[in-house]
C-alpha cells in the first residue's frame, strides 16, 4: 500500500476550484451581518421587563429604629414588544433597602450589558414615581450613561414591581421582582 501525499489534492481540480469562491463568500457574507446589523436607534421608547433575583449581602437593623439591607440583584432582561432594544441583556444591580421613621424606600444602580459586552448604566429611586404613569408605582431608573454603541445614551424608565416565586436553588433569604420599564432614550 502506498503512503498518502497529501500535497496532492484528493479532490479534482474543478471541485476545488468551486469550494475557495465559495467559502470566501460565506465569509463575507458573515461579516456583512456583522456591518449590515440593525444599529440602535438614535432615541425612541420601548417597553421591557428584567426578571430579577435579590440577595441580601449585608443588613444594619435596629429594632424600634431602623433598618438597612445592601441588595444585589441579577437577572436578564426581555423587550415585551419584541425589539432588539434592552432585550436579552444581563442585569446586575447594586441597591441599599431603608426603612426608618414609618418610611421605606430602595435606591440604587445598575449595568445592563448586551452580548458585545456595551453596557447601559442607570441609577434608581422608588420615591421617585412617575405620575403620568400610574402602573408605573415602584419608582424611576434614570440612564446617566453607557459603553460602546451605549456611549452617550441618557433616558427615564418608570418602572413596576411584581413579586414572583423564587427559583428553586436560591438561598432562603432571595426573592424574585419582575420589574417591567417604559423607556425613552436619546443617543447624543
Amino acid at each position: 500500500m502506498e503512503p498518502i501525499n497529501l500535497n496532492k489534492a484528493a479532490a479534482p481540480t474543478g471541485v476545488m476550484a468551486l469550494v475557495k469562491p465559495a467559502l470566501i463568500a460565506g465569509l463575507l457574507l458573515a461579516l456583512a451581518g456583522v456591518v449590515l446589523a440593525d444599529p440602535i436607534p438614535k432615541s425612541g421608547t420601548t417597553p421591557y421587563t428584567t426578571h430579577f433575583v435579590f440577595h441580601p449581602k449585608s443588613t444594619v437593623d435596629i429594632p424600634g429604629v431602623g433598618k438597612g439591607v445592601a441588595l444585589e440583584a441579577v437577572g436578564p432582561t426581555e423587550n415585551t414588544a419584541g425589539e432588539k432594544m434592552l432585550d436579552k441583556m444581563k442585569a446586575k444591580c447594586a441597591a441599599v433597602s431603608i426603612e426608618s421613621g414609618g418610611k421605606k424606600w430602595i435606591d440604587g444602580a445598575c449595568a445592563l450589558t448586551d452580548a458585545d459586552g456595551d453596557v447601559i448604566f442607570s441609577t434608581f429611586d422608588t420615591r421617585d414615581l412617575d405620575k403620568s404613569q400610574p402602573k408605573m408605582d415602584c419608582g424611576t431608573h434614570l440612564i446617566t450613561g453607557g459603553t460602546g454603541k451605549y456611549k452617550g445614551i441618557t433616558g427615564r424608565e418608570p418602572f413596576a414591581c411584581i413579586t414572583v416565586p423564587t427559583p428553586a436553588g436560591e438561598p432562603k433569604d432571595a426573592f424574585a421582582i419582575d420589574i417591567p420599564h417604559n423607556t425613552t432614550w436619546e443617543i447624543k
